[in-house]
């Protein structure tokens, strides 16, 4: 018989405990939903247009509340070279920054390439310490990462 009562007893703990739970669920104030915050991760400069369309994607699946950061480094960041670019490209990722798109250039692959910030896209800001090191800075911050 004890077994069943201590049982018993933990049950009824339990239940008040959801119980409380609820109850003080449903006297909070109405509170704005967190906004998703996403870091992608491009690299590969085959995966340009592919990228792109993911973040076209998920602004669009969100209607628009979400913060995207989108690390660029390596190869990939050649793709983001103002000069002799495809104005489609350029149209595409000038509308994803005009819709929030937060990018990122490493400044070592701009310092190995022989770039500066200024010979990409508008809209970039250098990740100083790198695209890794700021992938993680992201991801401290809060943000998913995502690497199609």
């Amino acid at each position: 018989m004890r077994r069943r009562e201590m049982f018993r007893a933990i049950l009824a703990g339990a239940g008040a405990v959801v119980g409380l739970r609820q109850a003080s669920a449903a006297a909070a104030p109405d509170t704005p939903p967190l906004v998703p915050k996403v870091a992608y991760h491009l690299a590969d400069l085959e995966k340009v247009g592919f990228v792109l369309g993911n973040i076209r994607n998920h602004y669009t699946g969100l209607d628009g509340r979400v913060e995207i950061a989108l690390v660029v480094h390596g190869p990939a960041l050649a793709a983001f070279r103002g000069e002799g670019l495809s104005s489609g490209l350029s149209n595409r990722f000038a509308g994803l920054v005009k819709d929030g798109l937060s990018p990122f250039a490493c400044a070592n692959t701009m310092m190995s390439m022989g770039m500066m910030l200024t010979d990409l896209l508008p809209g970039f800001a250098n990740a100083d310490t790198g695209g890794v090191v700021k992938l993680a800075e992201l991801q401290s911050q809060g943000y998913a990462y995502i690497r199609p």
